[in-house]
């Protein structure tokens, strides 16, 4: 004879039913419920809570500040990921006139010419993926690969996107927003007291401004750009009473207009707005500009799972002209 206690202790069999111990022998086999009022399992009325919960195969993408700088402007690949420096070379015409003789050699023209450097930086990330990490993720239809691949694209492109605005600290790799070579800013006072025609106003000073830099070389028929934050920018729908907005008086007065918004133009100084010229014989005026826009790495084996490293290089933002670049710092 036998008790389950016995059992349990020397044999290390566990009959684990929550009634008191029933005495076994070799022809007597374990007792069979009946009914509902002679339970030998634990209570329950319910089922696994996964056969009742849906998961929906559609992945929610958690949103990210939009990267505007490549999109408004366009980017231009210069250089390699070897090149430490890229220089600029600026030429200047230089001369004087002479009263003229037969016989006088006076009066010479000649170029003038200056080299821009700008540094170039370099920056990383790294992908890792685990056998059982990924396996685990596909049996709850997670393409965890692809996920990550996409997250590792999108990290270098934020950044990238960042240095267009800001450039590099501590190297000469500047942004749309610090460039040193930039006209000092006009500082109109505060939109959010302002009327459609007050804000129109100001933006008639920044176009005034921006022909006082180039000296008439423009007019306002040029194909221009003007960036500003999605923040000022909700200040265009303003109506005057003549229910016109400023969009709309923009639109008639400079043909040629876009009008573009980017987070970065936020600034802790105040709103950044920049009236660009888009390009000028020939030559653009603004030029966001990468080495590398992704280097994949090769893919290293470990004992049970992988690595690989992605990389990127940038030089920030290239202003060829910054006489066709005029600033205002607004407060909205």
């Amino acid at each position: 004879m036998y008790n389950l206690q016995d059992l349990q202790q020397n044999a290390g069999i566990v009959f684990a039913t929550g009634h008191k111990a029933t005495m076994l022998d070799k022809g007597q086999r374990p007792p069979i419920a009946m009914d509902a009022g002679d339970l030998l399992t634990a209570p329950n009325a319910g089922i696994l809570a996964l056969f009742t919960t849906y998961v929906d195969p559609r992945v929610i993408e958690v949103l990210v500040e939009p990267m505007k700088a490549a999109q408004v402007f366009g980017e231009t690949k210069k250089g390699t990921w070897t090149d430490d420096f890229l220089q600029f070379p600026i030429a200047e015409a230089t001369g004087e006139t002479s009263s003229y003789d037969d016989f006088s050699e006076n009066g010479m023209s000649g170029t003038n010419v200056n080299w821009e450097t700008r540094d170039t930086y370099y920056y990383q990330t790294i992908i890792e993926l685990g056998e059982r990490e990924v396996e685990r993720a596909g049996a709850a239809k997670l393409d965890w690969v692809a996920r990550k691949q996409i997250a590792a694209a999108l990290t270098l492109n934020k950044f990238q996107n960042k240095t267009y605005f800001l450039g590099v600290a501590g190297l000469r790799n500047y942004g749309l927003l610090n460039d040193p070579s930039l006209l000092p800013a006009i500082t109109p006072t505060t939109w959010a007291a302002k009327d459609a025609a007050a804000i129109f106003a100001d933006i008639q000073a920044l176009y005034a401004q921006l022909i006082s830099q180039t000296g008439g070389l423009v007019d306002r028929n040029e194909k221009m750009t003007l960036i500003l934050s999605p923040e000022a920018e909700t200040h265009f729908t303003k109506t005057n009473q003549y229910n016109v907005n400023v969009t709309d008086q923009l639109k008639k007065n400079f043909p040629n207009l876009r009008i573009e918004t980017a987070p970065e133009m936020s600034t802790a100084a105040g709103e950044n707005i920049k009236l660009i010229v888009d390009s000028y014989e020939g030559v653009d005026t603004v030029e966001p500009t990468f080495t590398e826009k992704m280097r994949v790495h090769p893919m290293v084996l470990q004992l049970s799972s992988w690595r690989q490293k992605r990389s990127q290089g940038t030089v920030g933002t290239i202003i060829y002209r910054p006489l066709m670049v005029a600033t205002a710092i607004v407060a909205v």
